[in-house]
Formats: structure tokens, C-alpha cells, sequence
């Protein structure tokens, strides 16, 4: 697979802004559009096919998703736990709870440096209800922060399945934060490789500055093809897969709690 790189805007004027912003946009474009697209290409060709059927199985066998990821890659998590359209037996971990249902101090999250700290994991695991069917769903784009590698490593010396999306460009180019000196890549059962450059960046400003981060996009999409092929695999199996529909409409709330229920506080989704 050819992975797109990062490109400079070509004609831009200094005193033709809206022209070099539509330029950018075009530019971010087509950035966004050929890893959607490769991707795809990827996912026909079942590249996904193994992460789908630890989900599947998972699901078939009672456990609950667990996702988690940090900083921006939060948005992998609620793509994958919790809304609508998207699995019920999901759940995101999220380091804000050792504050909100453990002990932490408000000022922990402060700076975003907990999210390289290792010593959080323990106490972060003993806040949930995990089960020996749960697959954790662990999303960083540089996978080498020290929560993030620990959690993973945790769930493996659990029993767990661990299924990593991170940027394997960016990965590999980076040193390990964690005292194993493993990357996220290193430790999980099945990668899968987001397709963001190094720096997440996709294109340069005059002067070198970096701007038009696509991780959050490409980790949503594939959050959602992982989604949509669980749940096509359990319909396969001849059941019914356990999907959200939107609190919004008709009945809604209806469906959801009536399924909600099965699972109690082990997916207890928050505001």
C-alpha cells in the first residue's frame, strides 16, 4: 500500500489568503480522501477480517468492547462505545474516571502528562468490570505513551485480546515511553495501521508548520467498518446484533435500555 505524504500548496500568494486557504482545503482533500480510500481497498482485500472476528466472537460469547485511548484518539473510543448505530456491549475506558470514580485529584489531569505515566493503569483497571469474552480496542496514534502501552499489556496478562490502530509511520519512528520499551504495535494481537504520517500533519504552511491532522478521521472510519463488520457477522451466525439507535427518535430510549440492561455497569456510558 502507497501511503499518501505530506504535500506543500503550490501557487499560493501572500496577498491571495482565500486562494491559498481553498488550496489547503483541496489539499486536505485529497489527503483525506486516498486513505479513506486505501483503507477501504485495505478492508475489501480483509485486512480487518482478523480484528473483526475477535469482535464477533466477543460479542457471541457475552463480553463487551473495551476502547480506550488518550488524547485526541478519545474520538476512536466514542466511535466505538455508545452511540448510535454502534455496538451495545461497548465500553470506553477513560483516564478522566480516576478522577471522577477513583481517587485521583482533579489536578492529575492537568497538562496531559497522566497519559504517559504507567503507574495510572492499575488503578484504572480496578474501576471496571472486565470478563474473560471482553476485547479491548486500544487507539494511539504514536502508541508509545505509557498508559497506553501498560493498559495493553495488562489486558494481554489478563487473557485478553488487544486490537491497537496507530500510525505505524509515526510509531516506528519514536521512542518507547514505557518501561517495557514496547510499542502499542509490539503488544497487541492484531495492528492496524491508521495511515497518518509522522506528526499527523498532511500538509506544510509557508515557513514549515505543519497543519491538516487526519488520525481522528481515519480512526473513526475505522472504528466504523470494524462496526458494521461485527455486526454483519453476527447477523451471519443468525443472530440479532445488539445495535444502538439513535435516543432521538421514536422509541428509541426503548430499545437501547431494553438491551442496556443485559449488561448493567459493565458498558455504564456516561453524559
Amino acid at each position: 500500500m502507497t501511503e499518501p505524504t505530506t504535500e506543500s500548496p503550490t501557487n499560493a500568494r501572500a496577498d491571495a489568503p482565500t486562494d491559498a486557504a481553498a488550496e489547503l482545503a483541496a489539499g486536505f482533500h485529497r489527503q483525506v480522501s486516498e486513505r479513506i480510500d486505501a483503507l477501504a481497498a485495505s478492508a475489501a482485500a480483509g485486512a480487518l477480517d482478523p480484528a473483526i472476528a475477535l469482535l464477533a466472537a466477543s460479542l457471541q460469547n457475552g463480553g463487551v468492547l473495551q476502547a480506550f485511548g488518550t488524547g485526541h484518539s478519545q474520538a476512536f473510543a466514542m466511535e466505538i462505545a455508545g452511540r448510535a448505530g454502534g455496538l451495545i456491549p461497548t465500553h470506553s475506558l477513560a483516564l478522566r474516571d480516576l478522577v471522577l470514580r477513583g481517587k485521583r485529584p482533579l489536578e492529575a489531569l492537568q497538562g496531559g502528562t497522566i497519559e504517559r505515566d504507567d503507574s495510572v493503569v492499575d488503578d484504572l483497571w480496578s474501576l471496571y468490570d472486565f470478563r474473560p469474552a471482553d476485547v479491548f480496542l486500544i487507539a494511539s496514534n504514536s502508541g508509545v505513551n505509557g498508559s497506553i502501552v501498560g493498559l495493553a499489556l495488562k489486558a494481554k496478562e489478563e487473557g485478553h485480546a488487544v486490537i491497537a490502530v496507530t500510525s505505524l509511520q509515526h510509531t516506528n519512528a519514536v521512542t518507547p515511553k514505557h518501561p517495557s520499551g514496547k510499542r502499542l504495535s509490539e503488544v497487541a494481537d492484531v495492528v492496524i495501521d491508521n495511515l497518518a504520517p509522522y506528526g499527523d500533519t498532511t500538509l506544510e504552511l509557508p515557513g514549515g508548520l505543519g497543519v491538516g491532522a487526519v488520525s481522528s478521521i481515519t480512526a473513526a472510519y475505522i472504528a466504523q467498518l470494524l462496526t458494521i463488520g461485527a455486526a454483519a457477522r453476527v447477523q451471519a451466525a443468525g443472530e440479532v446484533p445488539p445495535l444502538f439507535i439513535s435516543a432521538n427518535i421514536p422509541e428509541g430510549d426503548e430499545h437501547n435500555h431494553a438491551l442496556q440492561e443485559r449488561y448493567g455497569d459493565r458498558i455504564g456510558h456516561l453524559a
